[in-house]
């Protein structure tokens, strides 16, 4: 679905990402993993034309993304953004439906929508009313995941989204996001900095480190075929993947 070619980025004289190549598939769900300032962002910012690239294409759907094309596309790609983005002004049913509203959705489809999703995401429909500082962390993640998922798009990108929860919630949204994942054949790219997380959830890894994709694969390769001293190095310092 999505093909990055030669895709490269810098910022003030500084590379932030080096020319990278890689692709998500369709119906499955890939990782972007490495430490802090790898590069992970970037490149989500970089496919939803958040930032322009300094090199290279990307592709979505087998045609490149393109200043001209990136706002029709931008209607078929959901983002969650770390720490969710919500509005805090807006309550949780507002926040949700805020680009529906925008593009003229029928009230009806609008309602029936944000029933199913309350209910895909386990999120009480009598909290609705609520604004964001009246929410708990998975709550107010519960919303983000909501507005992301609500014009049904063909690509989620997700960064770092449970990474400011504690250890019981964010299990419980792996869990839940996974099983969403499944339940809609969701195409999905989603950043994180840990790989249990990434094991769990990631049908394929993209590890990083200084701006440059190191290897790609399954967990079960990473650990028995490690491309360099880096991706040993890396497994081994996240002791929570010995209980997987």
């Amino acid at each position: 679905m999505v093909q990055l070619v030669d895709v490269a980025k810098g910022f003030a004289g500084t590379t932030a990402l080096h020319p990278a190549n890689f692709s998500v598939e369709r119906g499955k769900t890939t990782v972007l993993i490495g430490p802090s300032g790898c590069g992970k962002s970037t490149l989500l910012r970089l496919i939803i034309r958040l930032i322009e690239p300094d090199a290279g294409t990307v592709d979505f759907d087998g045609a490149p993304i393109t200043p001209d094309n990136i706002d029709m596309l931008r209607r078929r790609i959901g983002y969650v953004i770390q720490e969710g983005g919500l509005f805090p002004h807006l309550t949780a049913r507002a926040n949700v439906l805020l680009m529906a509203r925008h593009l003229g959705k029928a009230a009806d489809e609008m309602r029936e929508r944000l029933s199913e999703l309350c209910e895909l995401t386990r999120f009480s429909e009598n909290l609705l009313a609520r604004y964001p500082v009246e929410l708990s962390g998975g709550q107010r993640q519960r919303v983000s995941l909501m507005r992301s998922l609500m014009l049904s798009p063909e690509l989620l990108l997700l960064d770092e989204p449970l990474g400011a929860l504690d250890p019981l919630v964010r299990a419980s949204l792996q869990k839940d996001l996974r099983e969403i994942f499944s339940r809609l054949q969701q195409t999905a790219l989603l950043v994180t900095h840990d790989l249990a997380e990434a094991a769990y959830l990631g049908d394929k890894i993209v590890l990083m480190n200084e701006g440059r994709i190191v290897q790609q694969g399954s967990i079960v390769d990473l650990r028995e075929k490690p491309a360099d001293a880096f991706v040993s190095e890396f497994l081994n310092a996240q002791r929570s993947l010995a209980i997987l």
